[in-house]
């Protein structure tokens, strides 16, 4: 009887690895829907929701994977509890920024933010760690600023929720990265909500005692409301989760491949279900910076396979 390959389980890991982020990329592209789902509840009440009962979902999965005694270790860390706290600062400005934005028809532009994200990515990689660029990478840049600027022109103002998230999360991923290999996605999330936590109550509390943004909506709206509004815990943790165990398994072209599905979601979202209009000109600017992620992607493959042919190569010069 013949044994069987050695490669079918690392093909396996990296199936497993390719379904994990589409799901979490399909999620994050789905995601206005269930923002305009909590209708009338504003972007400050949803934020804050999301801020609570991520961290509700946190502790639960904390305790059902007993990893109680890692995160408390980690909070003991100063220097890791400060840069959780700029991330958390952070990902407050991306979730407002979207919430607002795909609550108040703004879903398209959005998209766009997430579009342009890789590329600012680059760039901040360039001005903030020095890091050397590929020509076809500042191709892409370059491309990406022209379409910035088509949209602006025939938008008629600057995109500013694009540009927003786009820094923002940008920003967020450039701090995550101090941290990457000692914070694990949960203790990360669970850290964030905690510095978070404060915030989120005090609005809660302004919003139900002014009715400032239609007020707390949590509890007069009936229990699919309240559903609803609980899903946010698990809808904003499960594709973080989701996303870090695939980045362990796949490659990170294969990975940067699928994170267009979210704006691709988010765009026909936008316009197909809140019929957002796209005039002329916002084509275009899409078209533009669709260019330059075509460019970026094609560079990435080929620059993954340049590495993996020099890693083989010495492996092949030696005798057997």
């Amino acid at each position: 009887m013949s044994e069987p390959s050695p490669a079918r389980p690392a093909r396996s890991e990296a199936s497993v690895g390719v379904v994990q982020a589409i799901v979490a990329y399909g999620l994050w592209g789905l995601m206005p829907l269930l923002f305009a789902a909590m209708a009338p509840a504003g972007a400050f009440e949803i934020v804050a929701w999301r801020i609570v009962f991520g961290l509700v979902f946190c502790a639960v999965a904390i305790a059902v994977t007993r990893s109680w005694l890692r995160t408390r270790s980690l909070m003991a860390q100063r220097r890791v509890m400060l840069v959780m706290g700029l991330a958390a600062v952070l990902i407050l400005v991306n979730w407002t920024v979207y919430v607002a934005a795909t609550t108040t028809g703004h879903t398209v532009e959005a998209a766009l933010g997430y579009f342009i994200n890789p590329l600012v990515t680059i760039a901040l990689g360039v001005v903030v760690l020095r890091e050397r660029l590929r020509p076809a990478q500042w191709t892409a840049v370059g491309i990406s600023i022209v379409a910035v600027v088509v949209i602006a022109v025939g938008y008629g103002q600057v995109p500013w929720i694009a540009l927003a998230l786009a820094f923002s999360f940008g920003l967020y991923g450039l701090v995550k990265k101090r941290v990457g290999g000692t914070v694990d996605a949960l203790s990360g999330l669970t850290l964030e909500t905690v510095w978070l936590l404060p915030i989120a109550v005090g609005a809660l509390v302004v919003l139900g005692v002014t009715g400032l943004g239609g007020g707390v909506t949590f509890t007069s709206e009936g229990w699919p409301h309240v559903l609803v509004t609980v899903l946010t815990g698990p809808a904003t943790a499960v594709p973080l989760l989701l996303f870090a165990s695939s980045a362990r398994r796949v490659s990170l072209s294969t990975l940067g491949l699928t994170q267009y599905l979210a704006p691709v979601m988010q765009l026909l979202v936008g316009v197909v279900v809140q019929h957002e209009a796209m005039p002329p000109a916002r084509w275009v600017g899409f078209g533009i910076v669709w260019v330059a992620l075509v460019v970026l992607t094609v560079d990435s493959f080929a620059a993954a396979r340049t590495a993996r042919r020099r890693t083989l190569a010495p492996a092949a010069a030696e005798p057997a």
